[in-house]
């Protein structure tokens, strides 16, 4: 016999609690199990197509982490060099740049910096802010970075997590299904299912997407010579995964940079803008439709709104697990709808009568 309907509730809130309060608690410490339980998820159908092509699932690990460790150090080599040489100059370099912006407006909109106006006052606030701020940020962040024990649980948990979670993901999907209340099992399968297709549509697919938008960006503007083509196209493809966000944002960016390298070459400064908008048209029409699909079920305005509430609760780590959540509650607000639309609350006598006829 079922256990009643309260009581369920009851037993399933605190499990809820007890996840929330662990999370909270230990959210540093679940950070590289975080990352390594990500890695795995977006490589399971890659492990999953070699064992296809006949390989064992530890041949089929084996390749990925040698695959992927070859990548690590490529990329270690040639971009991050760089990418953190471009950060630093453009975080030296922002206090110029806003006096350059200064002598522009004083040029072209003379009326705009009178000394007694609230423009004037903000401008030399916020330069001023600016000023005392960035170099605070910067050793903030580099601190944060240099950790050394940070950086070794990272480097060295995050791979061997990823691949035992890899090796033995299918098996611990099938036994995790064993310890579904059997009541409920077929319902919570169809449910994670439909999460996973979710999660399959957008974290992988936007993933790509955003690989490939950052990659196009940044070699793109280093070719037109923009002078921090790299880090630009980097933040671009971050954001990318909010639709319009990340060509907006690495756009103003980067036609700003522009505007201070190019003045008054046009042609070049097109030429930026162009980058950005051959990006967004190749992204919308082919990247998006193709690697993600249209019915993946996450607004934008979602999306931030978990990242926000997730991030301000739990730190980085709230960041992480904010999409799938997103997508989890996603999913159990539509089976929610569904059960609603079905039941006497929302039929009301109508339905009642339908269903006696």
């Amino acid at each position: 016999m079922a256990l009643p309907v309260k009581d369920q509730l009851r037993y399933w809130g605190v499990v809820a609690a007890v996840f929330v309060l662990i999370l909270w608690a230990l959210g540093d410490v679940l950070l590289p199990f975080v990352i390594g339980g990500a890695i795995a998820y977006f490589l399971d159908p890659v492990a999953d197509r070699l064992e296809k092509l006949g390989l064992s699932r530890m041949a089929a690990t084996a390749v990925i982490t040698v695959v992927g460790v070859l990548s690590f150090v490529l990329l270690i080599v040639m971009v991050v060099p760089a990418l953190i040489t471009q950060l630093l100059d453009l975080v030296d370099i922002l206090p110029s740049l806003f006096k350059e912006l200064r002598g522009f407006i004083e040029r072209q909109f003379p009326s705009l910096l009178d000394q007694e106006s609230s423009t004037h006052q903000m401008l030399v606030s916020f330069g001023e802010t600016l000023k005392s701020k960035t170099g605070d940020v910067l050793q903030t962040v580099l601190a944060s970075l240099g950790s050394a024990i940070n950086i070794v649980v990272l480097i060295v948990i995050v791979p061997v997590v990823s691949v035992y979670l890899l090796m033995d993901w299918d098996r611990m999907i099938a036994r995790i299904g064993e310890l579904l209340p059997r009541d409920h099992a077929p319902t919570i399968k169809r449910l994670a299912s439909e999460i996973d297709a979710v999660l399959a549509s957008f974290v992988r697919g936007m993933g790509t997407v955003c690989l490939i938008l950052g990659t196009y960006y940044a070699v793109a503007l280093m070719l037109a010579g923009l002078q921090f083509g790299l880090i630009v196209g980097f933040i671009a493809g971050m954001v990318t995964f909010i639709p319009y966000l990340g060509a907006l944002i690495g756009g103003a960016l980067a036609i700003g940079l522009a505007l201070f390298q190019f003045w008054g070459d046009w042609a070049h400064i097109a030429l930026i803008a162009g980058i950005f908008a051959v990006g967004q048209v190749t992204e919308g029409n082919f990247l998006t439709p193709k690697l993600v699909g249209s019915s993946v079920g996450l607004h934008p305005v979602w999306l931030l709104l978990a990242l926000s509430v997730f991030g301000a609760l739990f730190g980085f780590v709230g960041m992480l697990i904010a999409v799938p959540v997103a997508a989890g509650l996603g999913v159990l607000a539509r089976f929610g709808t569904s059960l609603y639309l079905d039941s006497r609350l929302y039929t009301g006598l109508e339905g009642q009568a339908q269903d006696d006829a």
